[in-house]
């Protein structure tokens, strides 16, 4: 549909005149004109019916004029729900595009034409936007997408993702969107261009091209009803008689707008042939255009040569290309819908559940909307589609599909499961904790006696993370899980995962008490799931796992590459999180990060940035150790988990210690302390006690120090569900040596070799020969036990510990009169406090630096690597790429590539080939230039 006032255009084609937007396709004609050189994006953002669609066919007209391949998609209505749809639409338009979308494994995954196991959309989105960029080396390329806010979930996640990395690719994204409607779809930070009502004279000259019979009074009263409203001006018409449009008739006397289109559509339906209007139905319910599927439904009663009637009106059209069907506009197909009667839907629902035989989940919902008395099988149905929802990260379709399950189960108790369940699930995926009373309260209704395991969990989630509520979750969920027990014969599904959940009440807890009845509950599992045997040991009491428990969680962290189920993911990530295994599991819990920002599934979303916050902290990387704690904390403070929010101020408030900003950290310390008190969440005040004790060791206040470590676990005796001593096992160690508790710390280290700690991870390796040189009297030893620390593979992973080693190795050397040694060792733990922002360690060092009679240097006068840069950049100069120095480092790649990426500035280089010479240049340290 071209505008007669534009040079190229032509005043009349199948869908009328662009009237009165000429600046519109200025604007659009200047962005097609620079796609070959730059790429990038566009949204259209209108109101229903002012000429979005119209305006990206005229864009796609004129891109395919210029030679640009265009693909196009849009998004349906009453198919939200099926993933992928729209991108099965653009790379499934042509045989060629097909065939080359096949070789791209991520891509025919995602949209049925491969195997393997489906990616999330961040690596979707990646191999789209090199696929494009390899197509438009022949041939640039446009991407039009209408009715981005009907797109469904899975296809709006990776578009909106593509639409933000195009620039230099050579391809373009237009789409058209609504201002006010709720999608899937987030364009914000999108350039936007803006398309507004036609005034009225442009109305008037619309209306006056398209329908030039009309009576000027009759024109007069459409260009005041439709309100500049383009597809109300060309439809309006359509829905009167001959008499009405030549005045001859009076026109209706008041109708809204919205329903003048809605009777205009009606008009043009009704009047077409029933087989055509069945078909109508059909397509219109079905939703993605899939004539296949629309053929065997409409069988016996019609045939696809029945479109005819409705493509001669305009009111759908077959694209040759695809073979798919396609509505005009959205508003016909609603009004197609609107104007069946509902035993006419319903009978159209079970014909399409008939066709998607091969499809469980579009059969259950066809089924679901087909059906009006309660139906037990049906209901059972959707609670499969719900599971499977569930464990690829759909959490708004699985919590529908269970309450909708709820309305169509027979018996008061089955609802009453379902409506709990439906609770459960919402809080633990989409993050919807304020629903949970309400449902519950709905499930109660429904039987006011139930007893069911998922109502347990759902309250104890909710009285958990909302209230901190942990005595009261404890006993609700452990009687509910004992007399479930005691009741059947038969295993209980739902036991696992309560279980699941009594291990995290559990955990906030920190009471063995509260273990010893877990472990009872437990013990009558068989077989324990994998993901809840690593929780109890490697999370749950890691200081008492075994080996074979740690290999056990090597394997199930290696198995997430590709894993979509949320609650898999974070329950391996979370037991990963004492052993220092957080960087085995880097890409999925940043896909679990991501859904958050993109306001999806927020529970896994505030979990995974805790975790990637606790990383970056012991790894080193503070700045990101802040920004993801302050992600995670916004999320608690929107969707209201206060809970959770304590692991996330516990990661602030230990790089606020260890920074100097004592302030900040003490009161964290102190609103942990407050809120964990009368809650007996033991764990919270044991994040406290540990910040607490960074500050005072950063301080030199050693007694302190130790007393704050005693509230975690006292030095020498490993407490037991006490994963964190784990974490402060060197300052166990140093604030029992520094305050004449030598003993103590000989039986830590004791302690620790009987438990075999130092076998988990090269930290714990690392700390505990750092804490046996600690302990020991002799110097000789200690000198040794220090290197053997530093010589620990892989210990430059964990920067801040290595460098306090550093010092302990430079105090021990200089009081043995080795100033010449101790000053290399104080010098790199300068370097690294320095880079680290640990200033109140830097000044520890630089004191004992002067003490050797030498002056400390600033970061800033020299080239600066930390240890860990050191050997990346090593590594990367040797060739090795970045998932292959991930790989011998335990690093992910985005990690080593941050690591580089901060390299070659300190270096004065730009590319990986300059590396070899710039640490030829650097590798001379500053302790050379000392004196002996």
């Amino acid at each position: 549909m071209l505008d007669a006032s534009a040079p190229d255009g032509t005043p009349d084609t199948p869908h009328g005149s662009l009237v009165g937007r000429s600046p519109d396709l200025a604007r659009f004609d200047d962005f097609v004109a620079a796609v070959p050189d730059t790429g990038g994006s566009v949204v259209l953002l209108g109101e229903p019916g002012v000429g979005k669609t119209a305006l990206l066919d005229t864009a796609a007209a004129r891109a395919t004029a210029r030679g640009l391949r265009v693909l196009r998609a849009t998004g349906v209505q009453y198919r939200a729900q099926a993933g992928y749809s729209a991108l099965s639409q653009l790379l499934t338009t042509t045989p060629e595009l097909r065939a080359a979308a096949a070789e791209v494994p991520v891509l025919a995954t995602a949209v049925g034409i491969g195997p393997g196991i489906g990616h999330g959309p961040d690596a979707v989105a990646e191999a789209l936007v090199l696929l494009l960029k390899s197509l438009s080396g022949s041939r640039p390329g446009l991407l039009v997408l209408d009715d981005v806010h009907w797109l469904d979930r899975s296809s709006a996640a990776v578009l909106e993702r593509v639409a933000r990395r195009l620039a230099g690719t050579g391809t373009g994204l237009a789409c058209a969107a609504r201002p006010e409607e709720e999608s899937f779809f987030d364009r914000s930070g999108l350039p936007v261009h803006e398309v507004g009502p036609l005034s009225p004279a442009d109305s008037e000259t619309l209306l006056t091209h398209r329908f030039p019979a009309l009576a000027a009074r009759v024109r007069r009263r459409l260009i005041a009803d439709a309100e500049g409203n383009p597809l109300a001006l060309l439809e309006l018409p359509a829905a009167l008689t001959d008499p009405q449009r030549t005045a001859a008739a009076p026109l209706p006397r008041r109708i809204p707008l919205t329903e003048r289109l809605q009777a205009a559509f009606a008009a043009r339906i009704r009047a077409l042939p029933a087989p055509t209007r069945h078909l109508l139905l059909v397509a219109a319910l079905e939703g993605s255009g899939n004539l296949q599927v629309v053929r065997r439904a409409v069988a016996g009663r019609c045939s696809l040569k029945h479109l005819a009637p409705a493509e001669r009106v305009h009111l759908v059209h077959v694209d040759d290309d695809t073979g798919r069907l396609a509505f005009r506009h959205s508003l016909i197909r609603s009004a197609v819908v609107d104007l069946a009667a509902s035993d006419q839907r319903r009978g159209v629902h079970r014909a399409l559940a008939a066709a998607w035989t091969g499809v469980p989940e579009q059969r259950a919902w066809h089924l679901a909307q087909a059906s009006i008395e309660p139906d037990a099988e049906i209901a059972a149905l959707l609670e499969e589609a719900a599971e499977v929802s569930a464990h690829r990260g759909d959490g708004p379709n699985a919590v529908g599909a269970l309450v909708r399950a709820a309305e169509l189960s027979p018996t008061g108790a089955e609802r009453a499961r379902l409506l709990a369940g439906a609770a459960y699930v919402g809080a633990n995926l989409t993050g919807s904790l304020r629903e949970v009373p309400r449902l519950l309260e709905d499930a109660r209704s429904a039987d006011p006696d139930a007893d069911s395991l998922p109502a347990a969990m759902a309250a104890s989630v909710f009285l958990l993370n909302s209230h901190g509520d942990i005595d009261t979750a404890f006993r609700l969920l452990t009687g509910a899980i004992d007399r479930r027990r005691r009741s059947s014969r038969n295993p209980d599904a739902a036991l696992p995962e309560a279980l699941a959940v009594l291990l995290m009440v559990c955990a906030y807890g920190g009471r063995p008490e509260l273990w010893a009845v877990f472990d009872a509950l437990a013990a009558e599992l068989d077989p324990v799931p994998d993901t809840l045997h690593l929780m109890r040991t490697a999370f749950g009491d890691p200081v008492r796992a075994r080996a074979s428990d740690w290999e056990r969680l090597d394997a199930a962290a290696a198995a997430l590459i590709g894993e979509r189920d949320p609650a898999r993911i974070l329950r391996v990530g979370t037991a990963c999180a004492y052993g220092d295994r957080l960087g085995l599991v880097d890409e999925p819990l940043r896909r679990m990060a991501a859904g958050g920002i993109g306001g999806e599934n927020i529970l896994p979303a505030i979990q995974a940035l805790s975790l990637l916050g606790s990383q970056a902290w012991f790894s080193g990387h503070w700045p990101e150790a802040r920004r993801l704690s302050k992600e995670a904390l916004d999320l608690c403070e929107e969707f209201g988990w206060p809970l959770r929010s304590w692991t996330a101020k516990f990661t602030l408030g230990c790089v606020s210690a260890a920074c100097g900003d004592f302030d900040t950290a003490r009161a964290l310390a102190d609103r942990m302390d407050q809120w964990s008190g009368s809650r007996r969440a033991e764990a919270v005040r044991r994040y406290a006690a540990q910040v607490r004790a960074t500050i005072a060791l950063a301080q030199g206040e050693f007694e302190q120090a130790y007393r704050h470590v005693c509230t975690i676990s006292e030095p020498g005796t490993p407490a037991p569900f006490v994963g964190q001593a784990l974490w402060v096992f060197l300052d166990a160690a140093e604030s029992a040596v520094r305050t004449g508790r030598r003993d103590q710390a000989l039986a830590h280290v004791a302690a620790a070799r009987a438990a075999g700690l130092d076998l988990i991870s090269p930290r714990l390796k690392m700390v505990t020969l750092a804490a046996a040189g600690l302990a020991a009297s002799d110097d000789g030893e200690a000198v040794s036990r220090y290197q053997e620390a530093l010589a620990v593979r892989g210990s430059e992973r964990w920067p801040f510990e290595q460098a306090r080693i550093r010092l302990h190795h430079g105090e021990r050397l200089r009081r043995t009169r080795a100033p010449a040694q101790a000053r290399n060792h104080l010098i790199a733990a300068i370097e690294a406090f320095d880079w680290l922002g640990a200033a109140p360690w830097a000044e520890r060092a630089g004191a004992e630096l002067r003490a050797c009679g030498t002056a400390a240097h600033s970061v800033a006068d020299r080239v600066l690597l930390t240890p860990q840069q050191w050997k990346i950049a090593g590594l990367a100069a040797q060739g090795l790429t970045n998932r292959q120095i991930g790989a011998k480092l335990y690093l992910s790649p985005r990690t080593v590539s941050t690591h580089l990426y901060q390299v070659f500035p300190k270096l004065g280089i730009t590319s990986r080939a300059a590396l070899r010479d710039a640490l030829a240049r650097a590798e001379r340290p500053l302790r050379q230039d000392l004196p002996g």
